[in-house]
């Protein structure tokens, strides 16, 4: 094993202690400190341009690796000929599956063995866009001239990147999350029922689309792999990386202090960039950094997988639910298995004498799909709210009447009670902020000169909690109190959170806290992602700082305690535990082209204690204006004649820009979530959730047409002959 020594940035204190020196603690509540609206702590770094992301870090003898993707969508490979790579200026080498170093093919995410990271093994290309060689050179420009110049051949295979609900390869999906339901007898109330529904809803492949690309640096030093990522958990993806390369987990360190922007496609175990660039310092002896472009991140890094969803529903004439029955198909790739979780508010959000849902996982060609913003249950949040509203039109009810008379006592299916269920409360604040009770339901009713006018509204949960996290706190001589955990921010403002929440527990100000995150060396943690980051850190936090304020009395200083919070999360009783929301919104489309124009958005959320209402504020209206770019734009489009994406680039995969956003509100409704020890629940993703329904209930309004296919573009919209 290489090994070279080198100096990389510590990891430092983003929030230095303030004030004269006083003791540890004064013995004054500071109530403050949660609730309160402050600004981030790094936000004048990132508006300066002072803070680094992990591809602006400074390194010594620092050298480039440039990715080289398949041109096939499956086949082998004939040959790798680098003659001419060689010889070019700055060129140290290239690496490929004849010289790569060997990885462990058991390693993985929560899912299993993941083949979608074992890169330059064998010979195979199991999926287009696959990796197949990494050109290393002194500087980017070098590696990425090079890089064009290698010359990789292939024998072509078939493939197969066509995914449908009635595949042939279609098998049951994996039960990570739980059985699939079943409640009743379905198709005994769905005949008993005076109104059903049964009908398909579609959504595409959707990418993370961070603005940030991903990008790390790996190398050697005193015998410690240490790593610069872009990641969204820096001690999963190093507990990752040991397994993968059968280290010592000792010997690997991560960093990663700032993150622009993740979206689930940085959180799933470690990405190719990673992957690639250890295999380089390995190989080279000398840091090596590899960066994605944004074609690559589009080829290479995980993405949602299409869904076909279909949702029958049975009621009586007075709207009471009889049966629901929710099949969801979505694609997997052949080199690891996943669970796009789409029948989970199936399971939560209404009554029904009749529950059923099926989860069905399609094997194709092609990239392993991951997490990407609300997964599962912003597809699932589509079919199921779409159908609601199919079935609210069919009785001639309104859709927020329909929601309400359906609102369960206990779990649906779990049975459990709810720790704190809060939806009705969304619902109510929500219709009459957004002046729902002046609306007339029936479509095609209103008008402004040509073009069409329309409102609707979905209902959502999404699942709260917290997963084990380890923390420590030191009582510093200076009165300051260094928290040190393992969090990752990835844009979201953690680290005034969990400064805020650290002061709260501590009962000390703010500005007597100095915070260390985003290193895998501060100790095991659950990552930013699953609206559970914020949630989990907070609680060993708390802990912690319970711990330390027991100890200190005449203790002689620095005095520091840690703590995990496995043991307390162990001894929760088992119950339903979700936030809440309910969307509102407003629409027009004209008939005449299509497009559709997102007027007003509101949403009410029920997240639990806020830690810091103007960062969740922010985050919520952030999930929206996603919810709102799934419904209208993103669409990973593969050629069908070669099975490769096409849109791999910010000009080809559409996202709603400033000027497709309209007036955004979103508050909150008083909440707590009494199984949490500061009452919190996860802010994160409920915004994305609901939003897509929203918007096409409310295009169903306006053009009296259903869109039942994501995203809902022009030419699904677009009348020959537009009539008043």
């Amino acid at each position: 094993m290489n090994t070279s020594s080198t100096s990389a940035a510590p990891t430092t204190a983003v929030h230095p202690a303030a004030g004269p020196r006083t003791a540890p603690w004064d013995g004054v509540a500071h109530p403050g400190a949660m609730g309160v609206a402050r600004p981030r702590i790094e936000g004048p770094g990132k508006v300066t341009g002072s803070v680094r992301y992990a591809a602006d870090e400074p390194m010594t003898d620092l050298a480039y690796g440039w990715v080289v993707t398949s041109t096939v969508s499956r086949g082998r490979i004939r040959a790798v000929d680098a003659s001419a790579v060689h010889a070019m200026p700055g060129v140290l080498g290239v690496i490929d599956h004849h010289n790569a170093p060997r990885l462990n093919l058991e390693a993985g995410s929560f899912f299993g063995p993941d083949g979608g990271i074992h890169l330059l093994q064998n010979d195979e290309v199991p999926h287009a866009g696959r990796p197949v060689a990494l050109v290393v050179a002194e500087t980017m420009e070098q590696a990425r001239s090079a890089a064009a110049a290698l010359r990789v051949t292939y024998d072509e295979e078939p493939y197969d990147a066509e995914f449908s609900l009635e595949h042939p390869s279609a098998r049951p999906a994996t039960s990570f999350f739980g059985e699939d339901a079943t409640v009743g007898d379905v198709e005994a109330e769905l005949a008993a029922s005076a109104v059903v529904v049964d009908e398909r809803y579609v959504t595409p492949e959707q990418h993370g689309a961070a603005m940030e690309p991903h990008s790390a640096t790996a190398w050697w030093e005193d015998g410690r792999l240490q790593i610069i990522d872009s990641n969204q958990g820096p001690f999963l993806v190093a507990m990752t990386v040991a397994t993968l390369f059968s280290l010592d987990p000792e010997q690997v360190r991560v960093r990663s202090q700032h993150v622009g922007g993740g979206f689930g496609s940085k959180s799933g175990g470690c990405g190719p960039q990673l992957v690639l660039a250890v295999m380089a310092t390995t190989v080279f002896g000398r840091p090596v950094r590899v960066t994605l472009s944004r074609n690559q991140v589009f080829l290479t890094v995980s993405m949602r997988p299409a869904t076909d969803q279909r949702v029958r529903m049975g009621a009586d004439t007075d709207g009471s639910l009889r049966a629901i029955d929710h099949e969801s198909a979505f694609e997997v790739s052949k080199l690891a298995d996943y669970l796009e979780n789409c029948t989970e508010l199936t399971n939560t959000l209404y009554a029904a004498t009749a529950i059923r849902t099926r989860r069905t996982a399609v094997p194709i060609d092609i990239l392993p799909p991951y997490s990407v913003r609300g997964p599962g249950t912003a597809p699932g949040s589509f079919a199921l709210e779409s159908a609601m509203d199919e079935l609210a039109e069919r009785l001639g009810m309104d859709p927020l009447e329909l929601r309400l008379r359906n609102e369960p006592t206990v779990g649906p299916v779990s049975g459990l009670p709810f720790s704190r269920r809060n939806l009705v409360a969304c619902l109510h604040e929500g219709a009459r902020r957004f002046g729902w009770a002046t609306r007339d339901h029936r479509p095609r009713t209103r008008t402004e000169g040509c073009l069409l006018v329309g409102t609707g509204m979905a209902a959502t949960s999404f699942s709260a909690g917290a997963l084990p996290a380890s923390a420590s706190i030191t009582a510093e001589t200076d009165g300051a109190f260094t928290v040190a955990i393992g969090a990752s921010d990835i844009g979201t403002g953690a680290r005034t959170a969990l400064t805020a929440v650290a002061a709260q527990a501590l009962r000390v100000d703010p500005e007597r806290i100095r915070l260390l995150i985003a290193d895998s060396d501060l100790g095991p943690t659950w990552n930013a992602s699953g609206s559970r980051g914020t949630t989990s850190w907070s609680w060993a936090i708390t802990e912690a700082a319970a711990k330390l304020r027991s100890q200190l009395g005449d203790a002689t200083l620095p005095l520091t305690v840690s703590c995990d919070t496995a043991e307390s999360l162990g001894a929760l009783p088992p119950m339903e535990r979700h936030s809440y929301s309910a969307v509102f919104c407003q629409v027009t489309v004209d008939p005449a082209t299509g497009e559709v124009r997102v007027r007003r958005l509101l949403g009410m959320f029920a997240v639990g204690r806020v830690i810091n209402p103007l960062l969740a504020r922010s985050q919520l209206v952030g999930g929206m204006v996603m919810g709102l770019s799934t419904a209208l734009h993103e669409e990973g489009a593969r050629d069908p004649a070669t099975g490769r994406h096409i849109t791999t680039d910010l000009a080809g995969y559409h996202i709603a820009a400033h000027a497709d956003i309209p007036e955004i509100e979103a508050d909150f409704v008083p909440d707590y979530e009494p199984g949490d020890p500061s009452g919190l629940k996860g802010v994160g993703e409920i915004g994305t959730v609901g939003t897509a329904a929203a918007i096409a209930n409310a295009v169903w309004h306006a053009t009296g047409r259903r869109q039942r296919t994501l995203p809902i573009r022009l030419d699904r919209v677009i009348e020959e002959q537009p009539t008043s």
